[in-house]
């Protein structure tokens, strides 16, 4: 069985970037993710989850993610445990990354307001008819 989560939030505060000793780069940034149902009051409760993206994946996240960015996480959940200063054991949980999304569009980032969805996919694909009929147009199919 394999061990595989998707996240989808918003980060809580910049990505802390910083390297091993060896020189690897590592990137920790939380992500704030909605419970799918409401509590007794009505509201959504919002889980604060530890990220951490290794190597060039966390320098990305370094340079196009900053608190309020929203992000698609995919990774496997890893629990470390610590000794505290007390001698108590400590257990850590966070996302290893494997991917990572930057779903904050562009326009946003710079103070644009973003075009309704539409729109959007109006900007970024052409219509299934054209796809269509160029795929089947292409005489230089091998079959």
């Amino acid at each position: 069985m394999a061990n595989k989560v998707f996240l989808i939030g918003n980060l809580t505060k910049d990505v802390e970037l910083s390297a091993t000793p060896g020189g690897i780069s590592v990137a920790k940034f939380t992500l704030a993710v909605n419970r799918p149902y409401k509590n007794q009051d009505g509201e959504r409760d919002v889980d604060f989850i530890n990220i951490v993206a290794w190597r060039e994946l966390g320098e990305r996240c370094s340079q196009y993610l900053s608190k309020g960015k929203k992000a698609c996480v995919i990774g496997s959940l890893q629990i470390r445990k610590y000794e505290a200063d007390d001698g108590g054991m400590r257990y850590i949980a966070e996302i290893n990354a494997a991917e990572v999304e930057f779903l904050t569009p562009k326009s946003e980032d710079y103070g644009e307001p973003a075009p309704p969805p539409a729109e959007r996919r109006e900007q970024t694909s052409m219509p299934m008819k054209k796809k269509t009929a160029e795929l089947i147009e292409d005489e230089n199919l091998p079959f």
